[in-house]
């Protein structure tokens, strides 16, 4: 088969790299000749060769996802503010996981299973999810990206199990950053399956002296320092002095994270997580992570929208979906601008 494009011979072996070209030149024509207000999504080489997305929202705000662990390692606001933590020392080299931005930890949160650390998803290869069934469309931007993770080989000797797990990773018009998880059993023996989850995000904060976390208050919470004693919160709010490792049970679907140094409040809004994870290594532990700066535990604050005390369970053709939304609002206590009562009520 011949055909002619462009003034050009091509052959049918040709036939990829000239849709790519193509698809290059129609890429590039949108970006120059689109109205303002049309977001994109750029493909790119990050760290040590590794692929990554880029997306942009025309008001200027950004997100970067790496192929490597779906992993979102930078937010910026439309002010170019970087809002995720993300580890000077991160290692950016398979298989170690990259400390900061927002790790997926599936099918397990935590060490106490047969798997490593939280899981595989955040060391494995993912793929550009070419076909994904449709998504609740909530948003008018197109500053998205479809990724997909199925078992390899190793997977299943480790977890037995037969799986796809799509991930869309989208930035709204206003820049809030939106992570849809759906987690589909495709066993076709009939064998269930039960995994735990969490969004690992890592916030980036003034100094961890000054932050403030509202919306967990008076629940109960698993106690990761204490061999996971449960316990009852105590007080009309997180503040942070020393190491945390809590799992708060049954906690609503807004949780506010209010700096007061930067004038600014993280909303985390979830849905299908139940749980929500507070974690800061502080000084000893900081200093003993070969990934993570000495003082850097100052500057971050991991909030997890997480499904853990209770495992999910999904029978073969059965799917869960686990929704994460951020936004970073301004806000001021001196002026009185937000009252964070209203945030978790009325945003």
């Amino acid at each position: 088969m011949r055909r002619r494009i462009g003034g050009e011979v091509q052959s049918a072996q040709s036939k990829v790299p000239e849709i790519k070209r193509v698809y290059d030149f129609l890429l590039e024509k949108e970006k120059t000749s689109a109205p303002s207000s049309s977001p994109y999504v750029e493909f790119s080489k990050g760290v040590n060769g590794l692929e990554k997305v880029i997306l942009r929202e025309s008001r200027g705000s950004s997100a970067e996802v790496y192929l490597y662990g779906a992993h979102v390692t930078s937010w910026k606001n439309d002010h170019g503010e970087e809002l995720l933590f993300l580890s000077s020392k991160a290692v950016f080299k398979p298989p170690k996981a990259i400390r900061g931005g927002i790790p997926i930890c599936f099918p397990q949160f935590g060490g106490l299973g047969t798997l490593d650390q939280h899981g595989f998803a955040r060391n494995r290869f993912w793929t550009i999810d070419d076909d994904p069934p449709p998504f609740p469309t909530n948003t008018l931007s197109k500053a998205f990206v479809d990724l997909i993770l199925k078992p390899s080989e190793e997977d299943s000797k480790n977890w037995p199990h037969s799986f796809e797990y799509r991930l869309r990773i989208a930035l709204g018009p206003g820049g809030d950053l939106m992570l849809t998880s759906r987690i589909r059993n495709t066993n076709s023996e009939g064998k269930p399956f039960s995994f735990t989850f969490a969004y690992h995000t890592y916030f980036s904060v003034s100094d961890i002296s000054e932050v403030r976390v509202e919306g967990l208050e008076t629940l109960d919470y698993l106690d990761n320092l204490q061999n996971r004693d449960r316990f009852t919160e105590q007080g009309d709010a997180l503040t942070f002095e020393s190491e945390v490792d809590k799992i708060y049970l049954s906690t609503p679907t807004k949780i506010a994270i209010i700096d007061h140094e930067k004038k600014r409040t993280f909303v985390v809004r979830k849905d299908g997580l139940p749980d929500a994870v507070v974690w800061n290594p502080w000084d000893k532990k900081a200093k003993a992570m070969a990934d993570f700066g000495d003082d850097e535990y100052k500057y971050m604050l991991c909030v997890e929208a997480a499904a853990i005390e209770k495992p999910i369970t999904l029978k073969p053709g059965e799917e869960w979906k686990g929704r994460l939304e951020l936004s970073a609002v301004p806000s001021s206590y001196c002026s009185g601008q937000l009252d964070p009562q209203r945030v978790l009520q009325g945003s």
